[in-house]
């Protein structure tokens, strides 16, 4: 799969750079891969969930949440946005704000 943009990692990891290493695994696995469908993904990314059209995986044992629109038909992962679980919890990513 592509990833729309990996500038996004690197941004966060800026700030976080803890987040650094669990987020460029996470690339990689993405970008290694071809998943058809959500019971593929899920089945690669256990701690992966949907809310709405976005998808939300759980980035390096709960402590980061990384936001993207999947579109498995062309192969491509749009990042929305990477957060920290308490900025998450806010929930404002659900309306941009």
């Amino acid at each position: 799969m592509k990833i729309i943009s990996n500038s996004a990692l690197r941004a966060f990891a800026v700030y976080h750079p803890q987040a650094e290493g669990p987020l460029q695994g996470w690339r990689r696995v993405i970008e290694k891969n071809r998943f058809a469908n959500w019971a593929e993904l899920k089945a690669t990314f256990n701690t992966v969930d949907k809310v709405g059209e976005l998808t939300v995986f759980d980035i390096g044992g709960n402590k980061y949440r990384l936001i993207a629109y999947i579109r498995f038909e062309r192969q491509i992962v749009y990042i929305k946005a990477v957060l920290s679980h308490s900025d998450y919890d806010k929930g404002t990513w659900k309306t941009g704000a």
